[in-house]
This record gives C-alpha cells, structure tokens and sequence, in this order.
C-alpha cells in the first residue's frame, strides 16, 4: 500500500493516546465499569488489557484510549469507583528521561543509543555515566553527555555521593543498567524504588564469578539466555521484566558463547525498556503483570 506525504504527516500529528493504568482489588463488573466511563467521557478504547491474580486476589488493567479532553477526570473518577487501596494513573508511551549507567562492555549501550538516535527507544537518553573511560569514545560520536565517576580506590559510599550528584543533574525517570558491573547499594536503591532496570547473562546451569561463558563451555551448557529485571537489594532477584534463550552446541568455542551471550542480552534489554517505557509492566509483589 502505497503511503502519500499528507498521510504521513497527519499520522505524525495525531496526538499519541492516553493510558489508564489501574492495580486494586478484584469484584464483579470492573472491566464493564472502567471501559464505560472511558466512553462516557467521549473516550474511543483502542487497546485493552486486564488480568486477575487470583492468588492474591489483585486486577490489573491497561486501558489504552483517544478522544478524552480532560484524562485528568477519568483518573479521578476511577479513583472514586474503584475498591480501596487502587492505584490509578494516567500515563503517555514515551517522555522518559533515562540515564544509562556503564563500565566497559559496549554491546547493551550500543543498541540503545542506535534506538535512540532513531527514535526507536521510547524515551531520551539525557547522559551516560560510567566506571570507568573505556565507553566515552562511544559516546561522544552520539553526541551525549559522559560522566566519568571512577571506583578506583575509593569507598563505594564516596563513589555513590558522586554518582547522585550526576543524577541529580538530569532528574531521571529511569536508571538503566547496561551491564554496569558495580554492585549498588540499598540506600542507593531506595532512592529509586521500581525504576532501575539491570540486565544479566541466564544459564542453565547458572555459573557465577568470573568468565561465566567459559564455565559453561566446560559443563557443555546447550542453551544461553538473558534477564532483564528490575533492581532491588536482593541480588539479581528482582521482578523480571522479559526473559529470552538461544540454543548453543558443541561446536561453540567459549568466545561464541560470549558473543552469543551478548546478542540476546542487548536485544532483551531493549525489549524490556520498550515494555515498560510504554506502561505495559505492573509490579505485582516480587513478580510482574506484562502486558504485550
């Protein structure tokens, strides 16, 4: 099918829809209620989803709608009819701010600043903060702030001072970990509940410590994957956002394993990002709603 200028242009201008994003109790009837007073503000629904935890007895619902000149409304007014304790917001994809935070391999950071310099992230880099210098080349040809804050001989509570003084500059939504290998701390953590999104390397068997591809190399591991997360004190145990694998054989020597690694893990970060830059990821305890 064949596209002409005016198309595209009244495409770019159509304003992007409004999300209504809803986590309370469960009872008869929710779905009916909220999708009615959608459309009694003059609302079109153009996507929708909900889910029922029925272990813990909690609804979830992404209503995704065009037509309402006052959201703010239909926020409150869901907030009035809903069964107490609701959170309901009113959300846009895209307008993050994001900082993403480094040490030395390139792979994650390299996908995204490609998405971002294409419009394809859904949200703005505002910089990039790193341990060390090995990645500020990179960057400098996308044109974005680097910021150096080394560990070097230093304590981690000095060196997480200086990184919150970077942050600080740019107000971020969300902190994305593109395999920075520095372990943060839990008062570092709880100044940003729910929005630092970390990446990592899944075996099976899972192998620890250094040179992980080459323990798993060793036990002949035939499948190599990827988790993004959701950052909390606990170690990589945090909610898991999006999961992929790819199958290795024996014919993968330690450094295919690696780059192998290296693919699924960028394109499982990206995935992840883009899941929750557009709202479609509900904290649900130490799990997660996804809704694709």
């Amino acid at each position: 099918m064949n596209h002409s200028v005016n198309d595209v242009s009244s495409a770019a201008l159509r304003p992007s829809p409004d999300l209504l994003l809803i986590d309370c109790p469960d009872r008869r009837g929710l779905v009916h209620e909220v999708t009615g007073l959608v459309s009694r503000h003059g609302g079109n629904i153009l996507e929708n989803h909900e889910f029922v935890d029925r272990e813990t007895g909690r609804f979830f619902m992404r209503t995704e709608f065009v037509g309402v000149a006052a959201p703010a409304r239909v926020e409150r007014e869901a907030r009035e009819l809903l069964p107490a304790p609701a959170t309901v917001r009113i959300g846009r994809a895209g307008g993050h701010r994001v900082v993403v935070l480094v040490t030395r391999e390139h792979h994650c950071l390299g996908e995204l600043l490609l998405r971002h310099l294409h419009g394809e992230l859904g949200a703005t880099i505002e910089a990039v903060v790193a341990n060390r210098p090995a990645l500020g080349s990179l960057v400098g040809r996308f044109g974005l702030p680097f910021h150096l804050v080394s560990h070097e001989h230093r304590s981690r509570d000095a060196q997480e001072a200086d990184l919150l003084e970077v942050l600080e500059r740019y107000q971020p939504d969300y902190l994305v970990l593109a395999k920075y290998m520095r372990i943060l701390s839990r008062g570092f953590l709880e100044r940003y509940p729910g929005r630092i999104i970390n990446i990592h390397h899944s075996f099976l068997p899972a192998f620890v410590g250094s040179n992980p591809y080459r323990q798993a190399f060793a036990r002949g591991v035939k499948i190599i994957g990827a988790t993004a997360h959701f950052v909390t004190p606990e170690l990589d145990e945090g909610p898991i956002i999006a999961q992929a694998v790819v199958p290795v054989d024996h014919s993968h020597m330690p450094s295919a394993m690696a780059q192998a690694g290296r693919d699924v893990e960028k394109l499982v970060l990206a995935r992840a990002l883009g899941l929750v830059f557009e709202h479609r990821v509900f904290l649900n305890g130490n799990r997660t709603i996804v809704f694709e």
